[in-house]
């Protein structure tokens, strides 16, 4: 027997279709279905058919038998249970079970990297849909609401299955599946996005930008603008190139056609290992042979070249992070800063499905370990990464190619190149000694040919005496160290200033500041070392120096004062643009006394900002370098930045070796990290952190400092459970910030103290406090504060049925989330949304938008967002009655409050876990859900207690037995 509900309602027995009644006894038959192998009573079954006919109840018992008879021999059999009915099947037999199975085991196969078998199993799920769900059965006259619609799911499949066949390369397969889809559903962004990179993999631009059109004229009639995807798509149809963040090619460029060739063969074949690994010495020429071997190979890789300097072993500068790394990589796939995650896993998870279905290369210079570059290697089959490295790679994860000096005939033709054939016409046996002086290696014979070219009056002769005047210097250093005697003083103090940066690299100003000079005479000391290939021009005027040439350089000690002159600046600078980038923040800021003639002022916020992300690895390195009281206060002021961009766990690991060595800075320090231990998860451990800023503010006499402390001790023992005390800790704040006349910080305690007078069931009161919260915190500029007032205030009205007045309240607070670019506040508001909708009955809207939550938080960290969003999702899925969907949900709660020690979201998941299997007739199972909500409750002195007790004494069932 095969039941399909997948389209028009048939049954099959034998490849013969099984007639199934009116229509009356084909909805009792999908009632069923979706409870198959479930007991439901007669009650229960008139509800859903006849909701506003109870009296039809004796019709069920007739409609059964007509079933009965129909299936007899079919292997299907409705059974009398002691409370109702029972269809005992194989639910492998159900369309939509096994829609639910195949799509299950396809995503198996994704994560065991079998991409032909999850293409071959989505393919089976979406051909077992044949039209609508249902399309024969009028659903809304006859109890819809009961019935949950699986269409989603379909669009997932039809989604996953079009995104691999892209990765596979199957962009034709993609480009007709995505056409039909989005004829049928033109304003699906998701759907259009597939098609419009089946038609630009298929050369088909002009196809893509008409999708678009028609995409963008669905939307626009609902309100709706084309997502960031598809205009980036869009833009990239039109401009009809690849993004590249390529260097330019090696202008002189010279031998390794071996390697060359090598690099090329290991691009085009087959090889599981899509990458090759250029390893050797430094100075060899190892991102040299990989710039030259990208831009050779970017007929074959149209969709775009991405290079990311890694920093291994660029001397005083650490090791580029994994994360930091996608971030780069992912900004230059044109994904919006906003939607960048702020985990590892979901950033890896974003970069490899961008680069799915694209013939995409990366190089990833300076690589410090395999390690560091296996989230980075592409898995899309047709994409391929270059490795650079001193180490030599793992046979794994690559094609091996190392680099040994050049051969003597290739290192002379690259002086040649290099200096002109007039200057050494004739001295080839000269030119032999020269190169064999410099190693063989590219970068000492760049630096001696720069010396040739910059000095006119120079014979090869009396350069060959240069070099030969090095003495004891090793001989790929010898032109180094020879263009190093030819600078003058000033020029020699700046490389070896150079060789102590604390960062990869430094921009004309800070240059200044590291120096001591004006603008001007910098600018002309920076030429003059790029002038002899001794520095190299990034950006314009931000220089970075070779790692070969850096070890030179740092030979010598470094100049204290001016590395301090450097880190004054970044002090001095950053101070202002903090205030600027994040003008609410300007009262919590600590002091900055110090002066720079060199500092930076900011009139617009977005130039703040800018100059903020441009230094951030800098400052980040200067955290690491400096000593404890400028560690410290770069660390405080920068904290907001990465608290914003949701970087938490990289501002972390910065400040665990800042040691502060006075009161001030260490209540700054341990404020700031209990905020971000408590945005992580780790209540207990912040609730210490913030008990040790208080005493530290307090014996300061520092009423703003105290007033934050209780805050943030608040919201750690809120978390934990004990409300009342919380409310204490936050009304003790509010006087003190009352007292200092710190409007931002009024407006987060009355915030708080309505959310915590919304828990115990004071919702006008909560209301109250949150509409003065309101404009205290418009008035401050705190964008963010307002945008978890504006979703607080919102909540508390839903629990006085003001859906209305609520809707426009988390609206506004998703606007302002996403203008900041802080995405855990944008998925409150939408699972807030969600909740409005929820209240009002309007279920597909209350899924819309429960999925546009979870997207938002898409690779967040942030464990009690995502415990909100299980209990609000729960909620939605109990009410429309996908109790096991529910189930599930609230036992994820359950396992989030667990990690974090959350009372709260105990409570509620013991509640909800509670009441849903008690609907589902599991009675035993509920009674330890119940006692325990009743238990949690009354540990946190909350009325709900009470309200639980009650509940349970008006249940008849073994859930209300006592």
């Amino acid at each position: 027997m095969e039941f399909r509900m997948l389209g028009p309602l048939e049954a099959w027995h034998d490849h013969t279709a099984v007639p199934l009644g009116d229509q009356q006894q084909r909805f009792i038959l999908v009632v069923l279905l979706l409870q198959a192998n479930k007991p439901l009573s007669p009650e229960r079954i008139t509800e859903i058919v006849w909701p506003d006919n109870p009296e039809r109840r004796t019709l069920v018992r007739g409609y059964i038998n007509k079933l009965r008879k129909t299936f007899d021999g079919t292997g299907a059999e409705i059974e009398r249970t002691a409370t109702g009915y029972l269809l005992r099947i194989d639910e492998g037999q159900i369309d939509t079970v096994r829609f639910d199975r195949l799509r299950e085991e396809a995503a198996q196969a994704q994560q065991d990297n079998d991409q032909r078998r999850a293409i071959e199993l989505l393919r089976e799920a979406v051909t077992l849909w044949r039209g609508r769900f249902l399309e024969d059965i009028d659903i809304d006259r006859i109890g819809g609401a009961e019935v949950f619609v699986p269409t989603e799911g379909y669009h997932d499949a039809l989604g996953d299955l079009a995104e691999l066949e892209l990765v596979t390369g199957d962009y034709r397969s993609a480009r007709d599946r995505m056409r039909r889809a989005v004829r049928t559903s033109p304003d699906h962004q998701k759907y259009a996005e597939l098609l419009m990179r089946a038609l630009i993999a298929g050369g088909d631009g002009a196809g893509a930008i008409r999708v678009f059109d028609t995409a963008s004229g669905a939307l626009a009639e609902s309100g709706i603008e084309p997502g960031t995807v598809l205009r980036n798509l869009a833009e990239r149809a039109r401009r009809g190139e690849p993004g590249s963040s390529l260097p330019s090619r090696p202008g002189a460029f010279t031998g390794r056609s071996g390697e060359l060739d090598k690099i090329a063969a290991a691009a085009a074949g087959s090889d599981e290992r899509r990458a090759v690994w250029i390893s050797g010495p430094p100075g060899v020429g190892k991102s040299g042979l990989a710039v030259e071997a990208a831009h050779r190979l970017r007929h074959r890789f149209p969709d775009g070249q991405l290079l990311v300097r890694l920093n291994g072993f660029t001397p005083n500068v650490a090791p580029m992070s994994v994360s930091d790394a996608l971030d780069q990589l992912l900004t230059d796939l044109g994904v919006p800063a906003e939607q960048i995650p702020d985990t590892v896993g979901r950033k890896a998870t974003i970069y490899q499905s961008r680069l799915y279905g694209t013939k995409t290369l990366v190089v990833l210079d300076n690589a410090a370990s395999p390690d560091q570059i296996r989230p980075l290697l592409p898995e899309a089959r047709d994409c391929f990464a270059v490795v650079t490295s001193r180490k030599m790679g793992e046979p794994d994860i690559s094609e091996h190619v190392r680099l040994a000096p050049l051969p003597a005939d290739d290192a002379s033709a690259l002086f040649q190149r290099l200096t002109g054939p007039a200057r050494v016409r004739g001295r080839s046996a000269d030119v032999a000694g020269l190169v064999k002086r410099c190693g063989y290696m590219p970068v000492s014979i760049t630096i001696a040919a720069a010396l040739l070219r910059k000095h006119d009056r120079w014979s090869l002769d009396y350069l060959i005496g240069q070099l030969d005047d090095t003495g004891a210097w090793r001989e790929d250093g010898a032109a180094i160290h020879a263009s190093y005697r030819q600078l003058d003083a000033d020029q020699q103090l700046v490389f070896r200033l150079f060789g102590h940066l604390p960062g990869p690299d430094v921009d004309i100003v800070g240059a200044a500041a590291l120096i001591g000079r004006d603008i001007a005479g910098t600018r002309k000391l920076l030429h003059d070392l790029h002038e002899v290939c001794l520095l190299e021009e990034v950006a314009p005027e931000r220089y970075q120096m070779l790692d070969s040439i850096k070890e030179f350089a740092a030979l010598e000690p470094a100049s204290t004062d001016a590395l301090e002159r450097l880190l004054d600046f970044y002090l001095v600078t950053l101070a202002d643009a903090v205030s600027v980038a994040y003008p609410f923040d300007r009262t919590a800021l600590p002091s900055v006394e110090r002066e720079s003639p060199h500092s930076l002022r900011f009139a617009r916020d977005d130039k703040a900002l800018a100059w903020i992300i441009a230094e951030r690895d800098n400052l980040m390195a200067a955290i690491r370098q400096a000593d404890p009281d400028r560690a410290w206060r770069i660390a405080s002021l920068i904290w907001r930045h990465f608290n914003t961009a949701n970087r938490i766990d990289d501002w972390i690991d910065a400040v665990r070796s800042v040691r502060p060595d006075d009161d001030y800075g260490q209540a700054h320090v341990l404020y700031r990290l209990s905020i971000a231990n408590d945005r992580r998860g780790r209540h207990a451990k912040a609730l210490d952190l913030a008990e040790q800023a208080l005493e530290s503010w307090t014996r300061l006499g520092d009423v703003p400092g105290e007033a934050a402390a209780l805050c943030a001790i608040a919201v750690s023992t809120m978390q934990l459970g004990p409300h009342e005390q919380a409310a204490r800790h936050f009304e003790a704040a509010l006087a003190k910030y009352e007292q200092c006349g710190d409007l931002r910080g009024q407006g987060h305690a009355l915030s708080s103290l309505g959310y915590i007078n919304e828990q115990h069931g004071r919702y006008e009161l909560a209301v109250a406090q949150n509409e003065a919260a309101v404009p205290l915190l418009r008035e401050s500029g705190h964008l963010q504060g307002l945008a978890h007032a504006l979703n607080n205030l919102g909540a508390n009205q839903q629990n006085l049925g003001m859906l209305d007045e609520a809707i426009p309240h988390h609206l506004e607070a998703h606007e302002i989330a996403v203008e900041l670019g802080d995405m855990c506040v944008a998925a409150y508001a939408l699972t807030n949304i969600a909740d409005a909708h929820r209240l009002a009955g309007r279920f597909p809207e209350a899924l819309h938008h429960h999925d546009l939550a979870t997207k938002a938080a898409a690779g967040l960290t942030d464990a009690e967002l995502q415990a909100s969003l299980f209990r609000d999702r729960a909620a939605t899925e109990k009410d429309r009655g996908d109790l096991g969907a529910a189930l599930r949900l609230y036992r994820s709660l359950l396992d989030v409050a667990a990690g974090t020690g959350n009372r709260t979201h105990e409570s509620l998941g013991q509640i909800g876990a509670a009441r849903t299997l008690h609907d589902m007739g599991r009675h035993g199972e509920a009674v330890a859900h119940w006692e325990a909500a009743e238990s949690v409750y009354r540990e946190l002195d909350q009325p709900q207690a009470e309200e639980v007790r009650r509940e349970r004494a008006g249940l008849t069932c073994a859930c209300g037995q006592r």
